[in-house]
């Protein structure tokens, strides 16, 4: 069997998706914070059981007949070292477990983005446990600059503090598939892949993009990182998620997310899905306002 870890968010929901193409749904695993949230995934025969990251003697039973292991980083910036760990003890104590992949951050043992210090701590306790592993370094995500598209058409003004960094992003799609690839190829797998798009771009061209797709200009403003913070708690995020993005951002200028590697494109089989596919899902929200320009 297969367990997905924090299974009822946008990621492991994809990757289940995509296992559902080639892995019967009795033989997938959905480890969850609350079931209740996870009904539909049951109804469609994907065995739900409960398992907390914050709650180390749930993942016992949780990993139990399990023989593939997808660690989700945990959503806590800060408190991710401590959350995996109670699920890389429990893999470690079950004996079943063949192969944990693991979501970690691009070029996780270089990073300068603060928070890849988690990463690099749960890709060495993974090593530690003798089990075989495959570290699923991901690159940043479109989505990240697409979701609140509608409202940097609307205002003009598309805000962050990445200067003129390039990122290689791709889809949450797009990961998602590599690692449903990575947990039921045949194919001898390597301990790392460094997973970015094929294509680079800068927030100055997301903000063209937008103003190509939506007929409307939207102009890039960049601040500082702690304008930009302030700026997101003002939008209503909590403090924790904005110093987040904004650390991010700070990375993105810094050159972290920029790659040349073509491991994401060769792990699903064909190019990853460009920034401009994204957008115009997010756009395609906006109903009449949407697409004008195209």
């Amino acid at each position: 069997m297969i367990l997905v870890t924090g299974a009822t968010g946008q990621l492991a929901r994809l990757v289940i998706e995509h296992l559902l193409k080639s892995v019967p749904s009795n033989q997938i695993v959905a480890a969850v914070r609350n079931v209740e949230k996870a009904e539909d995934l049951k109804s469609r025969g994907i065995i739900v059981r409960e398992a907390d990251y914050d709650q180390p003697e749930q993942w016992y039973s949780a990993l139990e007949g399990v023989e593939k292991v997808l660690l989700i980083s945990g959503p806590e910036v800060g408190g991710r070292v401590k959350q995996h760990k109670a699920v890389i003890d429990a893999i470690k104590q079950t004996g079943s477990v063949k192969l944990v992949a693991y979501t970690s951050i691009l070029r996780a043992d270089t990073s300068q983005v603060s928070y890849a210090s988690e990463d690099r701590e749960t890709e060495k306790m993974i090593r530690e446990i003798g089990v075989p592993f495959v570290f699923l370094r991901h690159g940043w995500y479109i989505e990240n600059y697409t979701m609140n598209a509608e409202y940097a058409v609307k205002e003009g003004v598309l805000y962050g503090c990445a200067s003129t960094g390039k990122i290689s992003g791709a889809s949450r799609a797009d990961y998602a598939e590599a690692a449903a690839t990575v947990l039921t190829t045949t194919a001898e797998l390597k301990e790392i892949y460094e997973l970015a798009g094929d294509m680079s771009f800068t927030l100055q061209d997301v903000a063209l993009d937008m103003s190509w797709q939506s007929g409307k200009t939207v102009t890039y403003l960049d601040m500082s990182e702690d304008e930009y913070r302030t700026l997101l708690i003002d939008f209503g995020l909590p403090e924790g998620l904005a110093s987040t993005l904004a650390i991010a951002d700070t990375g993105v200028a810094n050159g972290d997310v920029y790659s040349e590697s073509r491991d994401l494109s060769d792990l699903i089989g064909r190019g990853t899905t460009h920034l401009s596919a994204v957008l115009e899902e997010a756009l395609s929200r906006m109903g009449n306002e949407g697409s004008s320009g195209r």
